[in-house]
């Protein structure tokens, strides 16, 4: 099928039975949310199409919709919400790498861990490294980072949010991913919680549904997609808007082809 930016999910949303909408970038900024995507969620809940608010934020899916209040999105349209964080409550009921873990994050990731506070420990006495985010104060020294790990690489990571950056409003921030990625060039093994990765999508697909991913994030949401089959829509003025605002449509393709990847469909921002 040929590639076409489209001007509203309302051309082809009769195609699908499901949508998995991915929500910083596409539904809000960090700031505010999009007039587009809540028209597209009004009108998806009006008929009633089945969609999950999927997201790499490494927190419970309730604190999620909590945010999500805040930003006064009515809570008729946020039924259904899963995270890498809710994905990773059920890794560590489990014990699947150990039991103590040493938490790499802010204090605000703190929602993820409170049920096993007392399974919190120091780096030189973990089983894993539990990697939500970059501590407070030092959001933006990676170096930090590789003096901090160098000597922990034995020990295995699990990275809650697969993530490199997120815009909060105007203001690009590193995510969990960026650290990964340090961890991994040091030569320690990382596990990946979230989008692109399969086992996310399995928790919320039913079977026989013909889902569309909708996503700005080519490396995790339109991958992800890839890898599972689905149709996507990609979102252009995303986490990726610099590297299209100087290439015409008929240029997008080759964009995501240097990723590896291919989308169905194109739009400037989620709207119906």
């Amino acid at each position: 099928m040929e590639t076409k930016l489209i001007d509203g999910l309302s051309q082809v949303y009769k195609k699908y039975d499901a949508f998995f909408i991915d929500l910083w970038g596409v539904v809000h900024n960090g700031v505010q949310v999009y007039p587009g995507a809540l028209e597209v969620l009004k009108n998806l809940n009006k008929l009633n199409k089945r969609y999950v608010l999927i997201s790499n934020a490494p927190r419970p899916s309730k604190s999620v919709k909590k945010y999500l209040l805040n930003l006064k999105i009515d809570k008729i349209f946020l039924k259904n919400i899963f995270t890498s964080g809710e994905a990773t409550i059920s890794i560590l009921k489990k014990n699947t790498y150990g039991k103590k873990f040493f938490h790499l994050g802010p204090e605000r990731d703190k929602d993820l861990i409170v049920e096993f506070e007392e399974d919190k420990t120091s780096l030189d006495k973990c089983d894993f490294i539990l990697c939500t985010g970059l501590f407070e104060g030092k959001e933006n020294s990676l170096d930090y980072y590789k003096n901090l790990l160098k000597k922990y690489i034995k020990i295995k990571m699990v990275c809650t949010n697969p993530d490199l950056i997120v815009y909060r409003g105007a203001e690009s921030e590193y995510c969990a991913g960026s650290l990964a990625v340090i961890f991994e060039k040091l030569g320690g093994e990382v596990i990946y919680i979230g989008k692109p990765f399969p086992e996310i999508y399995n928790m919320c697909t039913k079977k026989n549904e013909t889902i569309l991913a909708i996503g700005d994030n080519i490396r995790t949401d339109i991958k992800g997609a890839n890898t599972m089959k689905f149709d996507s829509l990609f979102i252009i003025n995303g986490i990726h808007k610099s590297e299209f605002s100087n290439f015409s449509e008929k240029n997008y393709d080759k964009i995501l082809e240097k990723y590896k990847t291919k989308t169905d469909y194109y739009q400037k921002n989620l709207s119906w």
